[in-house]
């Protein structure tokens, strides 16, 4: 019993610091520490992102995912990824940005309110449609491609990240 006690005490307290710990995160350190999200800072870097994203915000950030940026020609990513290209991806990046925290639950909250869709303004200025189905929450561009959020409510410092699967285009 007392093993019991021991090694339910140690989980515990090992959860309570590992998520105290991801609270001392701002958004782009939560980012910058998961492989998964390794192209997302190599352009957030590449755009001159970092310091703009690190102030206190509070911001919502719809991040994708390698696998996202993936679905991008290889050769396109490339030629956004060059100095020349950085008022461009900055605009891609930025729209993936809102300013102000949406947790999922204000989420759900705003497409309940607008009957399963939502428009918001991003921090580049562009409009982008969350939108609720039978099938989870969509983002919907300016272009009508969609990206499903795939996991919410990954909280920093200064806001929250939900991941996306593709990359969205203003």
């Amino acid at each position: 019993m007392k093993k019991l006690i021991l090694t339910i005490t140690t989980v515990a307290l090992f959860l309570f610091t590992a998520n105290s710990h991801a609270q001392k995160k701002d958004v782009v350190d939560i980012a910058a520490s998961s492989e998964s999200f390794s192209t997302l800072v190599t352009a957030v870097k590449a755009a001159g992102l970092v310091d703009a994203l690190k102030a206190d915000g509070p911001y919502t950030v719809f991040a994708p995912t390698n696998d996202a940026f993936a679905k991008i020609d290889a050769n396109t990513l490339g030629e956004l990824l060059k100095p020349e290209n950085k008022s461009k991806l900055t605009s891609i990046l930025t729209y993936h940005v809102i300013k102000g925290k949406l947790t999922a639950k204000d989420v759900v909250a705003a497409l309940k309110k607008g009957k399963g869709k939502v428009t918001l303004t991003t921090l580049g200025g562009s409009k982008i449609t969350v939108i609720q189905n039978d099938k989870g929450i969509w983002l919907k561009d300016a272009n009508g491609n969609y990206s499903q959020i795939s996991k919410t409510d990954v909280m920093g410092t200064n806001g929250v990240i939900h991941v996306i699967d593709s990359v969205v285009m203003p």
